[in-house]
């Protein structure tokens, strides 16, 4: 008797299972997403409506964008799933036990402030090590920031903070608060925060906090990703290939890494998703920046 995939049938005179269902997927924002048909994968940037149809944009790795209808043709993690327009925000805010409508809140968590205008850019900046460090901040607490007037600038690396400080030149009004990564006690990295607090005009003018995680893409908890504990990683082995390798992902390429810190990053929703050890510190930079008005 033959079996196949696409249900019952009499053309063989035998009987075929059921199909599987292919489930609905929503097009949030930075989830990551391959085009079953040219290979295309990258992350939602939108959805948007053109001709009476909803096209999906995603960007890859390169910057590149394409835009696809929503529907079918699509797989996540290799499966195939069905792509719909991601789910409106619900009229109205949560009620909480007194009947009273709950304070809307930002993704740090913070009371959102409704019909609030930007404030034109503070002098003062949040430096975070790179790309990724600059990506997270600005999911969590860019709403906030943006209110503030605080901009945040990734630095790729701080080997030469002390140099980067003294370029800056800050002062009263121009304030500096530095995110490290793996700034613990006997690090590389705390003799490199020591030095550059060493700086004319540092003291008072800097504040430098950290983290103990060795990157930035481990302050994500693991539940987060539906594991118990990040993958280790070889002494030798590069850090992000080796938990791309651990989570079996695609691990390869350079690509295969943007890609996979993407998907990473769309499972983050709100401060709730990363570690305490982050958080505190940012909250800490941000009250430090924002304590003297410029």
């Amino acid at each position: 008797m033959e079996w196949n995939s696409w249900g019952p049938g009499t053309l063989d005179g035998g009987f075929r299972p059921a199909a599987r269902a292919v489930p609905e997927v929503p097009a949030d924002r930075g989830m990551v997403l391959e085009d079953a048909g040219t290979g295309f994968t990258g992350a939602v940037l939108r959805v948007e409506k053109s001709g009476g149809v909803h096209l999906v944009v995603l960007e890859d790795r390169r910057g590149r964008t394409k835009s696809f209808p929503l529907g079918f043709g699509f797989l996540v993690d290799g499966d195939p799933v069905q792509v719909v327009p991601p789910a409106p925000t619900a009229p109205g805010r949560p009620l909480g036990v007194t009947g009273k409508a709950l304070p809307a809140r930002t993704a740090s968590g913070s009371v959102r402030v409704d019909n609030a205008r930007a404030r034109t850019a503070r002098a003062s900046r949040i430096w975070v090590e790179g790309l990724h460090d600059a990506e997270l901040v600005e999911k969590v607490w860019g709403e906030d920031l943006r209110l503030e007037g605080i901009v945040v600038e990734p630095l790729h690396g701080v080997d030469d903070l002390a140099g980067a400080i003294a370029d800056f030149s800050p002062g009263p009004q121009r304030r500096l608060g530095i995110l490290v990564d793996h700034l613990v006690s006997g690090s590389k990295e705390e003799r490199i925060a020591a030095e550059a607090m060493r700086v004319p005009g540092a003291r008072g003018n800097v504040l430098i906090v950290g983290h103990p995680y060795v990157d930035v893409w481990q302050v994500i908890k693991p539940a987060v990703l539906g594991i118990e504990a990040w993958p280790v990683v070889p002494r030798g082995q590069d850090w992000k290939t080796g938990i791309l390798k651990g989570l079996g992902w695609p691990h390869r390429t350079k690509e295969d890494v943007g890609l996979g810190w993407k998907r990473l990053l769309s499972r983050v929703r709100t401060y709730a998703d990363l570690e305490p050890a982050l958080l505190g510190r940012v909250e800490e930079v941000i009250d430090f920046l924002t304590a003297v008005g410029d």
